[in-house]
């Protein structure tokens, strides 16, 4: 790498504008965030690259998305004065400038494990993405050296928005008599502290973790309930997991020098906007925007599917994702809420700090 090069790429990270607020934004999850990275799997079944999402996005593209429009991921690039990280899967991987902002590695259908996207044929689990990371990383250490990198990456925002999969899996599965939830959802937990420790041994040190929503709210969970009343058994789990998730991250304060990090409560988060839905704006929180059947629920959005006429008025866009107005009252929420809904404090303060 020449010196002019190295100079503007220096350039690049350090000299920003007084709107950008992190030099990059790193994304690792599923659907919820991924923004194109399945287009790029050939035998997926996981993928949202055709009407009708992307109806409310520029130009009405459909991207992959699973939304009708932006996404979390969007968003939460928007708060920090940056684009939106490309998918990795777009990316030529020694291609320092392509990715000198961030990268998404989030894969629709994606989980903690390796084996929580069976039903959906194939999917980027979250093993899988951090080791995406780790060949990135030695390319910026490579290109900016080892203390340019180290610079660029303790500054940067690591977002891990991932787990809904994983007990989507196990609520479906048949060995509950070998694995009692407790111990799954402990598993599930100490793999990600095993993940995100890798991250740090590369530099990261600023981390946004999502907890998993209430999964049994979903309209394709409602769907299949009398009076389409929320499953609570699977929200059981849902918040057992973000308890011992919170916990597993407040040990790893300790454990790993420099990290910090802002915990969202999604649960919380959502379940208030589906308790009180006028006050944000919406008039159906069960049935789905885009699909077919009971709720709209019982079949996927496909260029088939019933659309609603007002997808801002719907929490719901299709089986199990949220519209993009309400991906956004949830990332206004994570960003500058109340402590009610982030641990220790909000992404604001994090990035800020």
């Amino acid at each position: 790498m020449d010196i002019l090069c190295f100079i503007l790429s220096f350039t690049v990270i350090f000299k920003t504008s007084t709107a950008q607020m992190v030099p990059a934004v790193f994304m690792f999850g599923d659907s919820l965030v991924d923004v194109g990275n399945n287009n790029h799997l050939p035998v997926s079944f996981a993928k949202a690259n055709f009407p009708h999402n992307g109806i409310d996005f520029p130009n009405k593209k459909a991207t992959g998305r699973f939304s009708n429009g932006k996404n979390a991921a969007d968003f939460i690039a928007e708060k920090v004065g940056l684009p939106t990280s490309p998918p990795y899967k777009s990316l030529p991987s020694n291609n320092v400038s392509a990715f000198i902002t961030g990268v998404s590695f989030a894969s629709g259908g994606a989980g903690i494990f390796n084996t929580s996207d069976l039903t959906l044929g194939q999917a980027i689990p979250l093993t899988q993405q951090v080791g995406e990371y780790e060949s990135i990383h030695g390319h910026m250490v490579q290109h900016l050296g080892a203390s340019g990198a180290e610079k660029m990456l303790s500054k940067s925002l690591f977002c891990i928005v991932i787990g809904s999969n994983d007990i989507f899996g196990y609520s479906n599965s048949s060995d509950h008599n070998e694995v009692t939830s407790q111990q799954y959802v402990d598993s599930m937990t100490l793999t990600l502290k095993e993940l995100i420790t890798r991250i740090h041994n590369t530099g990261g040190r600023k981390f946004f973790v999502a907890g998993v929503p209430p999964v049994g709210c979903t309209p394709a969970i409602r769907s299949k309930q009398k009076f389409g009343v929320c499953n609570e058994e699977i929200n059981s789990i849902a918040a057992y997991y973000n308890g011992k998730l919170i916990s597993m991250l407040h040990e790893l304060t300790s454990a790993l020098n420099g990290l910090t990090y802002s915990y969202f409560n999604t649960y919380t988060s959502l379940d208030d906007i589906t308790h009180n839905p006028s006050s944000y704006g919406f008039t159906e929180v069960k049935a789905a925007c885009c699909g077919l059947g009971t709720l709209n629920a019982q079949f996927p959005c496909t260029p088939i599917s019933k659309l609603c006429s007002n997808r801002s008025s719907h929490v719901f866009w299709d089986l199990y994702h949220p519209t993009e107005a309400a991906a956004r009252i949830i990332v206004d929420n994570l960003f500058d809420g109340p402590s009610h809904f982030s641990t220790p404090f909000n992404l604001r303060h994090l990035i800020t700090s």
